[in-house]
């Protein structure tokens, strides 16, 4: 009851997309991996810390951290292979951060067979649709998300998701749409701008592009053009990097 009790304290910071509540978020479900050794939900929602260290350019040794998210995660799949929670979690962290898409789209999709009423596996399918070069498929995965979890705290998650598919779907114009939806729930929405200001420049609409990056930079100054492929995951289709790197780069993102 006590590994409990901190795994549900850690959901106040789970979802703060800072570094102070991401660090205490691995403290609370760290504390609780120690009480309870076999909590496979504590282990899956553990390896968001190195997910958003990843995704907001924080890393210092990704190295180690890929190598401390596989542990992680791995480990929750043994102790959860009944778990929807803790699949989908582990799932999303081995293929956005260790790379193996694989076996992470493999434990999300076993995730939605367990529970297809689960909001945050759809969620996470539909990043994986994208990854895998399948934008108009993730967008359907997404939107079933919306409608189950309206409230959700990672609303805002949702809708640039469906920036980012339109986005490499070539549909800049509804990219932009999305991305907007997104920065209305989370004003400070980086990942929202990033996409955004991308979707501007590849229409060719610079000085628009260009506001938005200068919002970008005013809340995430550590952004640069050498640290955006790390950011990302490793796509199936090499090109959506590029695009993502063309669009940033016209759209002012520094060296």
């Amino acid at each position: 009851m006590d590994a409990y009790d901190y795994f549900l304290r850690a959901q106040l910071y789970v979802h703060g997309w800072t570094r102070e509540s991401n660090e205490e978020a691995l403290r609370l479900l760290t504390r609780a991996m120690q009480l309870d050794r076999n909590f496979a939900a504590a282990h899956a929602q553990a390896t968001w810390y190195y997910c958003l260290r990843k995704l907001r350019a924080w890393r210092t040794a990704p190295d180690e951290e890929n190598a401390e998210t596989e542990r992680l995660a791995r480990r929750a799949v043994e102790l959860g292979k009944d778990d929807a929670f803790a699949l989908c979690w582990a799932g999303n962290a081995l293929a956005y951060v260790v790379g193996d898409l694989d076996d992470g789209i493999a434990f999300i999709e076993r995730a939605l067979e367990l529970n297809p009423n689960l909001a945050r596996a759809w969620n996470m399918s539909g990043w994986a649709k994208i990854w895998l070069g399948e934008p108009d498929a993730a967008i359907p995965h997404f939107e079933r998300a919306m409608r189950l979890s309206p409230l959700d705290p990672l609303f805002h998650a949702l809708q640039f998701g469906i920036a980012n598919a339109h986005f490499f779907a070539g549909r800049y114009q509804q990219a932009c749409w999305w991305a907007e939806k997104s920065l209305r729930e989370r004003a400070l929405n980086d990942e929202a701008l990033g996409v955004l200001s991308c979707a501007y420049a590849l229409m060719g609409q610079i000085e628009k592009a260009r506001q938005v990056m200068a919002r970008l930079r005013s809340i995430a100054p550590e952004r640069r053009l050498a640290n955006l492929e790390e950011r990302h995951p490793r796509y199936r289709r090499p090109e959506y990097l590029q695009m993502a790197i063309e669009g940033a780069r016209k759209a002012g993102l520094p060296e």
